[in-house]
């Protein structure tokens, strides 16, 4: 077990963390040249086309030194706050962390937010200085800001270029020299903590672990002590760039279990593996639920995939712990899910994930957060959409979720950052200048304003720079109304939203607009209507496609061609009442898109 490192990396979105792991598993041979590609570790086609890691993948190196053979554990995580679930999963598998810091950019909001993480969790952090081979490259600054931030020397900075390798042996032996060995007892009962699973269709349930202590070899009679479900090990091994199986793994070791596990309800991620005769006295603690920001309904395109759908989103859940659902239905799309997500970009993900290994064609609704609602009876309830929000006259007071932002960015960019935090209800709370030209600044944001295009409108003003982390910070009163988009007269539940009061006019106004544009015309006039309560607040029209019947009257008396439109007229009534509008997917897609 001395010989034992078990090991992550973190650091902010695109610093060069699966370019460096590219570097290891290239120096210590684990992958040959002809298996070598870009990003070898992401091995989604949706992460080599965005170039971000969605996934946590562990891999198993060895590395020779002084005549002693080393078995190193990495885990590379994703940089983007959506994913930080992911990362904190790692980071309680690990004993040390290499902290990356690109030289060019220096240190960002994740960068700081990853590093609490490890702190919390007593690892050993090495810091990393990447891209130094770049004309832009900072090294100086920038090894004064990560001195500032960890309160190290300067010798204990590893400066590394993960493009060329230059750097990267010096890593390695960091990593055995200041990483400790993993602590644990192989003779003890064992304990083995589940931090990720993926759905095999072949193989059924596969469960990546830690072992904190004892020994597991295969065909074991195990249990997992949450569910208390007890299987037999049928194959255990390491993770290779392939599994690969062995006989026994000890504590210390990094692995995966494979024991004809068919139902994903069974697994959990923060489980505890343990011997059936000789369980462990207690379940590995430090694993918190995740708490979702953003709530969208998932409905399926054919009313028919419903019971197909919640299959694909549990084999999801299994690969994905910090998404939450639970089942909902709405007038207009019929029975489906309501959602839970971290953020914009981890809902994106999962819409994709579904439609491209799941084959699912899905609809997805306006995005929500959840709202506290005191009710005149003295009643507090949770509303997490449009639907279930109270009528007016029961409501006592709304409370909304609030966050609390870290926004690091150029001193350049400070005007229009607060700007854009005030325009977004923005309370600012502490402005921080970490360099001469780098300022932090701290704001208090409603999170129901962020969920929409905050993140883009912020990387859009500061040209990329700013760098943006968040909390949740508790719940706050605020003035809540309930905007109804009307179509015809129904409303559609689908496209209603909850939004602060002195929004709703300019947004159902815009909702109006865009929904003129996207609504196929009929045989009929389409009243597209946004109301609050019973008070229409915008109108829009989309006019009926008309046939020219007076085409044949040419010349003559007028009450000819009076007597055919009179005709048509009474064709047309009896159609508006029978009127049915098909919305297309694209309209509640563009509503997410609303400036």
């Amino acid at each position: 077990m001395k010989n034992i490192r078990n090991f992550c990396i973190i650091a902010h979105i695109d610093h060069g963390k699966s370019t460096l792991a590219d570097r290891l598993l290239e120096v210590t041979n684990t992958v040959s040249q002809r298996e070598m590609q870009d990003q070898v570790l992401d091995d989604m086609d949706l992460e080599k086309e965005r170039g971000i890691t969605i996934k946590s993948h562990a891999i198993q190196m060895n590395y020779q030194r002084g005549g002693e053979n080393y078995v190193l554990n990495l885990i590379d995580t994703p940089g983007h706050v959506d994913f930080s679930y992911e990362v904190s999963r790692s980071i309680a598998a690990c004993e040390g962390a290499l902290l990356v810091v690109d030289a060019t950019q220096g240190i960002q909001a994740q960068t700081i937010s990853n590093l609490y993480l490890a702190l919390e969790n007593d690892l050993e952090i090495i810091p990393v200085m990447n891209k130094i081979d770049l004309d832009s490259a900072m090294p100086e600054e920038v090894a004064d800001e990560i001195i500032d931030l960890l309160g190290c020397t300067r010798e204990e900075i590893l400066s590394c270029s993960a493009k060329t390798g230059e750097g990267v042996p010096a890593i390695l032996d960091a990593i055995v020299d200041r990483i400790p060995a993993p602590k644990g007892d192989e003779a003890a009962p064992l304990q083995a903590l589940v931090f990720d699973s993926v759905f095999n269709p072949f193989r059924g349930i596969i469960s990546y672990f830690r072992i904190m202590n004892g020994t597991l070899k295969t065909n074991d009679h195990v249990m997992f002590v949450s569910t208390e479900k007890d299987y037999h090990a049928d194959e255990i091994g390491v993770l290779r760039l392939n599994m690969e199986p062995r006989k026994e793994l000890k504590a210390g070791d990094v692995g995966y279990i494979i024991s004809g596990i068919k139902s994903s309800r069974e697994v959990r991620v923060g489980d505890t593996i343990t011997h059936v005769e000789q369980p462990c006295d207690k379940a590995i603690e430090g694993f918190e639920s995740v708490k979702p920001m953003v709530f969208a309904g998932v409905y399926p395109v054919d009313t028919d995939d419903y019971e197909e759908l919640r299959a694909s989103i549990e084999k999801l859940q299994l690969n994905d712990a910090s998404l939450t659902f639970e089942p909902e239905s709405s007038l207009a799309l019929g029975f489906g899910f309501r959602c839970g997500f971290l953020g914009l970009l981890h809902m994106e993900i999962v819409q994709e994930r579904l439609t491209r290994e799941f084959n699912m064609d899905v609809i997805t609704t306006v995005p929500n957060v959840q709202y506290k609602v005191q009710l005149t009876n003295g009643q507090e309830i949770d509303v997490y959409n449009p639907s279930g929000m109270p009528e007016p006259n029961n409501i006592k007071e709304v409370y909304e979720p609030y966050i609390h932002a870290q926004i690091i960015t150029k001193a350049d960019y400070i005007g229009p950052v607060i700007k854009l935090c005030m325009d977004k209800r923005g309370i600012l709370k502490n402005q921080n200048y970490l360099t001469t030209d780098r300022i932090e600044i701290t704001f208090d944001l409603p999170l129901g304003e962020v969920v929409f295009d905050f993140y883009d409108k912020l990387k859009s003003i500061s040209k990329g720079y700013a760098s943006f982390d968040y909390y949740l910070n508790g719940f706050k009163p605020s003035k809540l109304v309930k905007l109804e988009i009307l179509l015809n007269g129904d409303p559609v539940d689908a496209l209603s939203t909850l939004t602060y009061v002195d929004n709703a006019y300019p947004i159902g106004r815009k909702m109006c607009e865009k929904l003129k544009d996207l609504i196929p015309r009929q045989q009929f006039d389409v009243a597209i209507q946004a109301a609050i309560g019973s008070k229409i607040i915008a109108r829009e029209t989309v006019r009926q496609v008309r046939k020219d019947v007076t085409a044949k009257c040419y010349g003559g008396d007028i009450t000819r061609k009076r007597k055919l439109l009179e005709k048509q007229k009474e064709g047309k009534k009896r159609m508006r009442q029978v009127g049915n509008v098909e919305v297309p997917q694209s309209a509640f897609l563009a509503v997410l898109k609303l400036d």
